[in-house]
């Protein structure tokens, strides 16, 4: 015997399906404390009515948590914590509620934050050869009179030498000149402490005996 919902189309309820999962999730624009994500739309059949933003600490491990929401296919988060490293994830939910499944994983690092007093640093020949040397230890003295949580120290290579690599900090460099900026574990220096756990190496010239000159720290 048919039951009455079956007989009479009208009456039947309309199962609701879920979201797609949003595609294309990216982050750019990352700061020292923020990034901006942006992702490509889930289709559901009564229509998509926002999205979820799930956060998780680290490169791997660590639990995703919903951390905002929006009605948009972008959001910056803000608030985060220098030279740190996150993954993001994105779902949709729809007007009945349904949430989709979450999207691929994008993973930032945030840039090292900046220096908050003064600082010297000081570049110590560990070992050298005729083609390259190492500075091992870089030091950075804090000379304020309160506690630093972070570090930007610039110097210049002589003509023809190339950096070719480097630890415990983040480098950038702009022809001759090399900046080297803290990372999450090594920003923070005590007033009248010292901090020497940053070094790189360089390729020089055959025969060439010149090093790095003009240190500064901010």
């Amino acid at each position: 015997m048919a039951r009455l919902d079956d007989a009479c189309p009208h009456r039947r309820r309309r199962r609701h399906l879920a979201p797609t999962a949003p595609t294309g999730l990216t982050a750019s624009a990352t700061t020292s404390t923020g990034t901006t994500l942006t992702w490509t739309p889930s289709t559901d059949d009564t229509g998509v009515t926002g999205y979820d933003i799930l956060r998780a600490p680290g490169t791997t491990g660590g639990t995703f948590t919903q951390v905002a929401t929006s009605t948009t296919t972008s959001y910056t988060d803000t608030g985060l914590a220098p030279s740190t490293t996150y993954r993001y994830q994105v779902r949709a939910r729809d007007a009945a509620g349904n949430p989709s499944p979450v999207s691929g994983t994008a993973q930032i690092t945030t840039q090292p934050g900046t220096s908050t007093g003064t600082c010297t640093a000081t570049g110590t020949v560990q070992t050298q050869w005729s083609t390259g040397y190492v500075i091992q230890p870089l030091t950075i003295t804090n000379t304020g009179t309160s506690a630093i949580s972070g570090w930007t120290v610039t110097f210049t290579l002589p003509a023809g030498h190339t950096l070719s690599g480097s630890w415990n900090g983040t480098v950038t460099s702009s022809g001759q000149t090399v900046t080297i900026r803290n990372v999450a574990h090594n920003g923070t220096i005590a007033a009248g402490a010292g901090n020497s756990s940053a070094g790189f190496q360089v390729t020089r010239p055959n025969g060439d005996t010149a090093v790095p000159s003009g240190y500064t720290c901010a």
